[in-house]
């Protein structure tokens, strides 16, 4: 698909950027679980991390193909800190572009955009992933505002060091403490700043399989209280608030997965190239030449959709979850795919973190869980072409 000019700058900046800043702390910063905050931080003077947010408040208001490109370049090198991009640009700040207010807005888009404050979103719980409505943290109204009580689980960008500092501010997502007239769950959206009373990094998750240089938290709440202000929309909006923001969310991890198989495929060419067995160049085995022609036609597969997804998309509304499930379905298990196929090319060598693979592997697995797992993605698909065949068609 060709590129807009103002879309190939951009990626030629990122990749620039990728090269000289990005790619010399990876690996150092996985094996160490650390989070790089002074060059994610770096990524608001390249305005990404206000990608969506309109120029007035500070941002950048990119294309939603050029938020996946730079998704993808930013994880070639370092999923990682793409995650915590993700994270903020996209569950937080898209999140408040979208759905909030005007007093809202003015108040953080700016810190958010520059980089002075980092945000996260909160969704997922101990006992409530996929499942939202089983979510058990509550928000109760009262004459001062609301008391927000339980604990979130899994959020990245949810604590910012070691030191339990949580991050400066939090889309969160809670329930009335009581079902309405219908007997229906209420969901409501709120920011919630660092600092704020009764709001707490319950714990660091360390020792995770991949993703390491990007901050995981368990935050709680206790008898948190937060103005009537930082409520986003009405009470009882977060289910519009979750749907519309949840397709950026999809394509943006989609389009990390093509950064992740893009660079393993690119080891394992060089590689192919520059070893030899038993007298001849590993590009010459046909073992090897099915791993890298089905490599590459996996990856421009899924860039495709990735991209065609990307074109087709509205950032301040719902209705193509069809595809954003779909892309996300497709796109995620290619990067872990074609990193494995890496691995196995590379023998020993990629067994070890000298030839970035395995950590590519490592980090590709949660692309089929976060933001919806691959079997949430095949009901959801399956539910609307139920209700809707002619998709088939279009």
């Amino acid at each position: 698909m060709k590129l807009t000019e103002e879309e190939e700058m951009l990626r030629s900046t990122i990749r620039e950027f990728v090269k000289k800043e990005v790619e010399p702390q990876a690996s150092l910063f996985d094996e160490e679980e650390r989070f790089n905050q002074p060059l994610f931080r770096q990524l608001g003077a390249l305005g990404l991390l206000g990608a969506t947010v309109p120029e007035r408040y500070g941002g950048s208001d990119l294309s939603p193909l050029a938020i996946v490109l730079a998704h993808e370049e930013l994880s070639s090198s370092d999923p990682a800190l793409c995650l915590s991009y993700l994270a903020h640009a996209l569950l937080c700040v898209n999140n408040i572009v979208v759905n909030g207010g005007e007093d809202q807005k003015e108040r953080y888009l700016p810190k958010l955009c520059s980089g002075e404050w980092i945000g996260a979103m909160a969704m997922s719980e101990p006992e409530a992933g996929t499942d939202v409505l089983g979510m058990k943290t509550t928000a109760t109204s009262v004459d001062e505002g609301f008391r927000l009580n339980g604990r979130k689980m899994w959020i990245t960008n949810g604590v910012l060091d070691d030191e339990r500092t949580p991050c400066d501010l939090l889309f969160l997502y809670a329930r009335a403490p009581h079902e309405d007239d219908r007997g229906r769950v209420q969901l409501s959206s709120f920011l919630v700043e660092r600092g704020t009373s009764g709001f707490y990094v319950g714990q660091r998750i360390k020792g995770k399989l991949g993703m390491r240089a990007s901050y995981t938290a368990e935050l709680c709440f206790d008898d948190c209280l937060v103005p009537r202000t930082s409520l986003v929309g009405k009470e009882g909006d977060a289910m519009l608030h979750m749907m519309r923001n949840l397709e950026i969310e999809r394509l943006g991890l989609a389009a990390m997965s093509l950064g992740i198989a893009r660079r393993a495929l690119e080891v394992m060419i060089r590689y192919a190239e520059e070893r030899s067995a038993f007298g001849k160049s590993l590009h010459q085995f046909g073992q090897i030449q099915q791993y890298i022609g089905e490599s590459y036609a996996e990856y421009r597969a899924a860039r495709s959709y990735v991209y065609e997804v990307a074109r087709n998309l509205q950032l301040d509304a719902a209705g193509n979850r069809i595809d954003s499930d779909g892309v996300k379905l497709f796109a995620a298990p290619v990067g872990k795919r074609i990193a494995d196929r890496a691995i196995q090319v590379l023998g020993g060598y990629g067994y070890v973190a000298e030839y970035v693979v395995e950590r590519l592997w490592r980090d590709a697995k949660l692309l089929e869980i976060g933001g919806g797992t691959l079997e949430a993605h095949q009901k959801n698909i399956t539910k609307d072409l139920i209700k809707r065949p002619e998709l088939l068609l279009e």
